[in-house]
């Protein structure tokens, strides 16, 4: 049985589906952000027309290794994976195709097929939604025996979300929608320019039209995700240049939709606009992921970020004007070349302030390729380690502190599931915090996925909230 697909530069591509006799199986592991995640998503359903099903386990007739090259020993994670199921194919008389994507593809795609000559698929970032016709070169020259491998990491000039189906996999109560993609700021230890590409947003109709799809299959809070995804600016229904403010408000419109969120951001897209929309929407939540990276300005001009300290607080303080149940996570850098300890302190003094409900810290990676990479006052890693755990130990009593000043308070719950014990739900707060619930309503299935109801919340762990619901809200 063979499955053809066919595209044009204006049309979405037409699936033929054969008989289901010849289904085939598909794992698919995830590395890296929530883009990826969605990524992932999005191959499945590239793959699904032409017969292939997801299963939880490596011995699949395929598995992809959706990559992220963010973090130090990036590569080296997928050469240890690739060799542990490298024995899986040979055990199988290779009758498995092995498929590196994301951004590690993105970058080191010969590297990968020379390192590992038995992957038979090598895709960028841009091109997933070439799945089926690569698959279909592999076929062929295992057919012809060339025995070669494919490689595709281009740029293509059109957005491979114009080719992706419209079927696509629900993602429960809490969806995603990837709306921007690529950056344009150059920061010297970032490699997203170079594997994701230039900023590209998509227009407003696409987003807006697979948000109704989403919520039909149940989902109740959508999140706009984008690398820099507040500088969204795309195709109105109108025909004019809609900003991300313009399209919340859109998306607000969607009577299903309980909640809304945008991640990641950065301060150099928060516009005025923006900011209003967290006083005049009420579905936008109150939580806002924008990552700092330091409290130096010496290091952030070093690091090319474009925005000062005393700019970072001014969006804090009118977003918290705007919004004064609004709480923040970022992301710290710590050790990138030429940090002083008058530097580190900044970024602890920084952090003192602003008091964050979360946040992730890592010390810096050498990225080969970035401008950072060769600077010559490189942080001794020792050194780095130390600040590295002492900013840590700061965020942690600030997470800690903010899970227990939710104590007493009530607010709406998005469940998304059972618990990890019976007779529990599962679900999210408006600041993402795991929250869970049981009592009488529960075990019987009266607070299903999906719902959202106040809870009072009555205790707090280090990483999650207890709560109780009302019986008058579980009749209701």
């Amino acid at each position: 049985m063979t499955e053809t697909t066919t595209r044009t530069a204006t049309t979405r591509p037409v699936f033929v589906r054969h008989d289901d006799a010849a289904l085939r199986t598909l794992h698919i592991v995830t590395w890296g952000c929530q883009m990826n995640a969605y990524d992932s998503l999005r191959m499945a359903d590239v793959l699904r027309p032409i017969g292939y099903r997801e299963v939880a386990t490596d011995d699949a007739d395929m598995v992809i290794f959706n990559t992220c090259h963010i973090r130090e020993r990036a590569a080296d994670k997928l050469f240890s994976a690739l060799g542990r199921l490298r024995a899986v194919k040979e055990a199988r008389g290779g009758r498995m195709m092995i498929a590196v994507a994301g951004c590690v593809a993105q970058a080191e795609g010969a590297e990968i097929l020379r390192r590992a000559p038995y992957v038979d698929l090598v895709v960028g970032s841009q091109a997933y939604h070439k799945l089926p016709e690569l698959i279909a070169a592999v076929e062929a020259k295992r057919a012809s025996v060339i025995g070669a491998s494919v490689i595709d990491t281009a740029f293509p000039a059109e957005q491979k979300f114009d080719f992706l189906p419209e079927d696509q996999s629900g993602q429960g109560a809490i969806a995603n929608i990837a709306i921007q993609e690529g950056c344009d700021k150059f920061c010297t230890f970032c490699v997203v320019p170079y594997t994701r590409g230039a900023e590209q947003s998509r227009p407003a109709a696409a987003i807006i039209a697979e948000a109704k799809r989403l919520v039909a299959r149940g989902a109740r809070e959508i999140a706009l995700l984008g690398q820099n995804v507040n500088a969204w600016h795309g195709e109105g229904l109108d025909g004019r240049d809609w900003s991300l403010a313009r399209l919340l408000d859109a998306l607000a419109e969607i009577p299903e939709i309980g909640r809304l969120r945008y991640t990641t951001s950065h301060p150099r897209d928060m516009g005025d606009d923006l900011i209003a929309a967290h006083r005049r929407n009420a579905k936008l939540m109150p939580f806002l992921h924008l990552p700092v990276q330091s409290g130096s300005d010496a290091i952030l001009t070093a690091m090319n970020r474009r925005h000062t300290v005393a700019g970072f607080r001014r969006i804090i303080e009118a977003l918290r004007a705007a919004r004064p149940d609004m709480a923040f996570s970022s992301d710290f850098i710590i050790g990138f070349p030429g940090e002083t300890d008058a530097d580190f302190r900044a970024t602890m003094a920084l952090v003192r302030e602003v008091e964050f409900a979360l946040a992730y810290s890592f010390t810096y990676s050498r990225r080969p390729g970035t401008p950072a990479a060769d600077a010559v006052a490189q942080v001794a890693p020792a050194l780095a380690h130390e600040r590295l755990l002492e900013l840590q130990d700061l965020l942690r009593d600030q997470q800690h502190a903010f899970n227990r000043a939710q104590v007493g308070r009530r607010f709406e719950v998005l469940f998304t599931g059972a618990g990890r014990y019976p007779g529990q739900v599962a679900g999210r707060s408006p600041y993402l915090q795991p929250v869970v619930v049981a009592g009488a309503g529960v075990a019987d299935g009266a607070i299903g996925p999906g719902t959202m109801t106040e809870v009072t919340i009555t205790s707090a762990n280090p990483n999650s909230l207890m709560g109780t619901i009302n019986q008058e809200q579980i009749a209701a």
